[in-house]
């Protein structure tokens, strides 16, 4: 069973959206498995798990102690899966590692507060910092509840129909095509004539044009990449 194992001090947090629609299904059909660990039962003085920073500063700083104490607490196994934590110097996370993710056992999130948390958690054990965009948020959990719902997808057997995730945004450097249900027109705005024609291949090749030229306006990052990747399979 896929695993996810997610340090924080905010275990409330959690399931959230985890726990809802597709991903909340599979969760309760242990088709997947959250394991949530509060770092506010590893205190290390004084019921704290922080300290102020060395060098001084505002905000607090997550003890390696308490990490230390925390980690122990984990299964053998569950020690030696890949590990993250987010930051806003960290690399942009992209579907491909979602995707790299949902193809191993699992994945260990550690959710920083305030100023964050001591280095030597990060160098001591090998976690990976990444960032879901530019921006920043208060803590890690929101971007772990993005990460896990984006992998959890992706597991057999989770979404219904698995043409859905072979046409996702990304999945081959494109941004998906425009999408339309009745009624035929709705407020003088109609549904493009050729959806309504029943011809499948004259339909599928619209769309495939409109995917390209969405990925060529919005994305041109996406578009060079779409062309290289055509230029190499060619």
């Amino acid at each position: 069973m896929w695993q996810a194992n997610v340090f924080t001090i905010f275990p409330e947090a959690f399931p959230g959206n985890l726990g809802v629609s597709i991903v909340g299904k599979a969760l309760s059909e242990q088709k997947w498995s959250l394991n949530l660990i509060d770092l506010k039962q590893f205190p290390v003085k004084s019921d704290r798990i922080d300290d102020s920073p060395y060098g001084g500063g505002a905000g607090m700083i997550l003890s390696p102690l308490t990490f230390e104490k925390a980690f122990s607490s984990l299964a053998e196994c569950d020690q030696k899966l890949r590990k993250v934590y987010f930051s806003p110097r960290g690399k942009q996370f992209k579907q491909s590692d979602l995707q790299n993710i949902a193809d191993s056992p699992g994945l260990t999130i550690l959710c920083g507060r305030y100023e964050g948390v001591d280095q030597r958690i990060l160098d001591f054990y090998s976690f990976e910092e990444i960032s879901i965009g530019d921006f920043v948020l208060l803590g890690g959990e929101v971007a772990a509840l993005v990460i896990i719902e984006g992998c959890v997808r992706l597991l057999p057997n989770v979404v219904g129909n698995g043409e859905s995730l072979e046409k996702d945004s990304f999945s081959n450097c494109l941004l998906e095509h425009d999408q339309y249900t009745k009624p035929q027109i709705f407020n003088g705005l109609s549904v493009p004539e050729i959806l309504l024609s029943g011809d499948h291949a004259k339909i599928n090749k619209f769309r495939e044009n409109q995917s390209k030229q969405i990925t060529h306006l919005r994305r041109p990052d996406l578009w060079e990449k779409y062309l290289t990747n055509k230029i190499t399979s060619d």
